[in-house]
């Protein structure tokens, strides 16, 4: 089962990385992915300084929770120890993302977290993207500051001081999408503050929105299940089977 689980991520995490690409979200060999292998003291994250067009499954590396390489042929991101010590310090966080995206960035490089004035950012984060500390690479400094910045706080992205975007998930989908909306997000309140001050919203109103968006936007299986059973029945009590 671990070893069946690890391929599924190696390949998860490789193509999740094209999804970087695909939204503009890093440049060259910037940004990383990884993913917590379930119900293991392992996680999958991409190789240090290789380019994203070369990645595949197999170069993807295995590592234990302290950062140290369990399998694979190339040297680790180096973002590896902050994304160790997340999922070391967050045991409901199954994906990391961090990139460099440019309007993200640009929030984090005055150290100022982007306000929740939209309703697409109330669904999303439910609340303001927050500004974690400046950390230096390389050792576990920057996942210190995530977990300090995002415990108990909805948001699952921060924006590191002067650096960039981190985020995280239920798996490593979910914090791409992350990644992805806080770009968005990003961008369009910069663009609306060259207009003018946005107009913040209600906070009672973004609770409302973020837990709609949470608990009842989109499809629900157990819904779908409850009408594929209820057709059913209608077609048995039906002589005419309509």
């Amino acid at each position: 089962m671990t070893t069946a689980a690890i391929d599924v991520l190696r390949r998860q995490v490789s193509d999740l990385h094209q999804e970087l690409v695909r939204y503009n979200l890093v440049v060259w060999t910037a940004g990383n992915v990884s993913a917590r292998v379930p119900g293991e003291d392992l996680l999958v994250i991409k190789p240090s300084g290789v380019s994203y067009d070369e990645l595949t499954p197999a170069s993807m590396i295995l590592c234990d929770l302290e950062g140290n390489v369990v399998e694979g042929g190339h040297s680790p991101s180096s973002d590896t120890a902050a994304h160790a010590y997340v999922y070391r310090h967050m045991p409901e966080v199954g994906g990391v993302v961090h990139t460099h995206s440019t309007y993200a960035c640009a929030w984090a490089a005055r150290g100022e977290p982007v306000p929740c004035v939209l309703t697409a950012m109330a669904d999303e984060f439910g609340a303001e993207i927050p500004v974690g500390p400046f950390a230096l690479i390389g050792d576990d400094s920057i996942g210190r500051g995530i977990v300090d910045t995002l415990t108990g706080h909805r948001s699952p992205a921060v924006l590191m001081k002067s650096h960039g975007v981190f985020t995280i998930g239920k798996d490593a989908k979910a914090a791409v999408k992350a990644a992805v909306m806080c770009e968005d997000v990003a961008r369009t309140v910069h663009i609306s503050r060259q207009l003018g001050e946005p107009l913040p919203i209600a906070q009672a109103d973004i609770d409302a929105l973020n837990h709609r968006y949470q608990n009842v936007y989109g499809q629900q299986p157990t819904t779908a299940s409850t009408a594929s059973i209820s057709l059913a029945t209608r077609r048995k009590r039906s002589p005419q089977g309509l």
